[in-house]
């Protein structure tokens, strides 16, 4: 629709930074600290299909398991 714009291109979109909201001596900091997955989905690339819908990136996957282990939080 054509028109004046009354709403703020701003207001479309919000601002979220993981910075702002985990803190500086957080567990999970400590964690990316040492943890290097850089090449995990190199390693595991032999196992992941090319056909049908995309699974879970594999990184994520095991930051999900790390993080969840020291939290007690099982999947």
């Amino acid at each position: 629709m054509m028109g004046e714009q009354t709403v703020m291109q701003e207001a479309l979109f919000y601002s979220f930074r993981i910075e702002d909201h985990v803190p500086g001596d957080h567990l999970l900091r400590a964690i990316d600290r040492f943890v290097d997955l850089s090449s995990i989905r190199e390693h595991l690339k032999p196992f992941y299909s090319t056909m049908g819908r995309p699974s879970i990136d594999p990184e994520l996957m095991i930051r999900m398991l790390i993080v969840g282990y020291p939290h007690g939080h099982p999947l």
